[in-house]
């Protein structure tokens, strides 16, 4: 099947165009919400909060990315002593963004909905989709949020149209961690590899070193844990993506020997493993001597492991070295069915949030990105000197492939391409052709329809 050349598309743009008659996509394998059509009310409705009253109860829905439950219940505390208007619940609504997005769809149908929700960066839009969050623009804009103070990139993935339907919260990027015992041990240097050529030379080093313990030089991450967000990664350092903007570059030959140089690593060379559930874990447990795995992750390895931990920007490729990582994570967003009260409660509750305290606050417990360019990082650096790399690779991210995240479903597409030439040596020309023909399908089923 030959890729075909799709019109070009401003990525704020494309949302518009699905909203207007987009039918039901099949999402329930990945457990998220239909995207049935949208939200032309959601867009039309002038939203005025003049003379409302903020609810003096509502509910946040989070699924404690990055271990975070204790912080937040502890910046929940802070903000329903700041003042007395408004108190906040913590709800646990799922392990992942999946199961947040099928409770949320749920809810949709006649359950209670929260006045708060975490929104992944694959999620967030099919809410837009389907009308189920507003723009946050005149709530934030009532509150006198800075909103120039928050972070422009991180800002810029909830906006199009001129509108903002979320704001950043828990934000990462991938970092390269590693063992830096076993890199001693091994004779290697203190530091992340330039490319993953480089790393295939040092991995057999770390193999041969005798080294209690360990299974694998290098762990890939789980491959139902977004083997579509980390792997573009390889596939940008080789000079290919899933996608060039709309044209599905899943099996060109960049893309190809990106992911074969993957397979190799596991089934030829035998230095590498796939994890089954974290493989931040099996870093910490000292079974793997590195990985690949979200900045959120951070704060957890630095206390659950016994030695001492390395980080680094992630490695590029033959063609390119230079923003090869691609950023990720969730916002925070504000449902449509709830009242403008819980509403006006919420958005309260969104500016304390995003305070240069909070976020700092967060991102010390965590490991995530602070979303405010203000935020005071000096004792968070002071105690955890491992973030700033997190920070200062923020400025050679780059935006992720419009296949993994425009396209409905097409993520757990791309996992299962993944898991059919990582977890099992099947041909990675074959699977990436055939990975190709399934994306454009759904492309012109799904995406194509709506444009203009």
């Amino acid at each position: 099947m030959k890729s075909i050349p799709l019109p070009p598309l401003n990525r704020r743009h494309f949302l518009s165009f699905a909203a207007l008659g987009s039918g039901t996509v099949a999402l329930a394998a990945c457990g998220g919400p239909s995207t049935a059509p949208p939200a032309a009310e959601a867009e039309e409705t002038v939203l005025d909060f003049e003379g409302i009253t903020p609810a003096a109860k509502i509910e946040f829905w989070s699924t404690h990315p990055g271990q975070s439950q204790d912080v937040e219940n502890s910046l929940i505390e802070k903000f329903n002593s700041s003042q007395s208007e408004v108190k906040v619940k913590l709800v646990t609504a799922g392990a992942d963004y999946e199961e947040i997005a099928q409770k949320f769809q749920t809810a949709q149908q006649g359950g209670k909905l929260p006045a708060v929700v975490l929104l992944s960066d694959v999620w967030w839009f099919r809410y837009y989709i389907n009308g189920s969050i507003i723009p946050l623009d005149g709530l934030l804009d009532q509150l006198e949020v800075d909103k120039a103070d928050y972070r422009e990139s991180l800002m810029a993935d909830y906006q199009y149209e001129d509108k903002q339907w979320a704001v950043p919260y828990a934000r990462s990027t991938p970092l390269f961690y590693y063992n830096r015992d076993h890199f001693k041990a091994a004779g290697l240097p203190d530091r992340s590899p330039t490319t993953w050529e480089e790393f295939g030379e040092w991995a057999p080093k770390l193999m041969n070193a005798g080294i209690p313990g360990l299974q694998t030089a290098y762990q890939f991450p789980a491959l139902a844990g977004y083997a579509g967000w980390s792997l573009q990664n390889h596939l940008w350092g080789y000079g290919g993506g899933w996608s060039d903007e709309w044209t599905i570059t899943a099996d060109s030959p960049e893309s190809v020997a990106a992911i074969q140089w993957c397979q190799d690593a596991v089934f030829k060379h035998k230095w590498a493993g796939v994890s089954s559930k974290d493989a931040s874990a099996d870093l910490s447990a000292g079974a793997v001597s590195a990985t690949v795995s979200s900045t959120g992750s951070l704060v957890g390895v630095l206390k659950a492991a016994q030695f001492d931990v390395g980080v680094g920007f992630l490695p590029g490729g033959p063609e390119s070295t230079d923003r090869v990582c691609p950023t990720g994570g969730a916002g925070l967003g504000i449902p449509s069915g709830v009242t403008k009260e819980e509403q006006l409660a919420a958005a309260m509750f969104l500016k304390f949030m995003g305070e240069p305290e909070s976020t700092a606050e967060f991102s010390a417990a965590t490991g995530y990105m602070p979303v405010r360019t203000s935020a005071d990082m000096t004792a968070v650096l002071a105690a955890s000197p491992l973030i700033k790399t997190a920070i200062d690779q923020l400025d050679v991210t780059r935006p992720q492939d419009y296949a993994r995240v425009f396209i409905p479903g097409a993520d757990l597409e791309i996992a299962k391409t993944a898991a059919a030439v990582l977890t099992q040596p099947g041909d990675v020309q074959t699977e990436m052709t055939k990975l190709k023909g399934t994306l454009e399908s759904m492309y012109q089923r799904d995406v194509e329809p709506n444009l203009a």
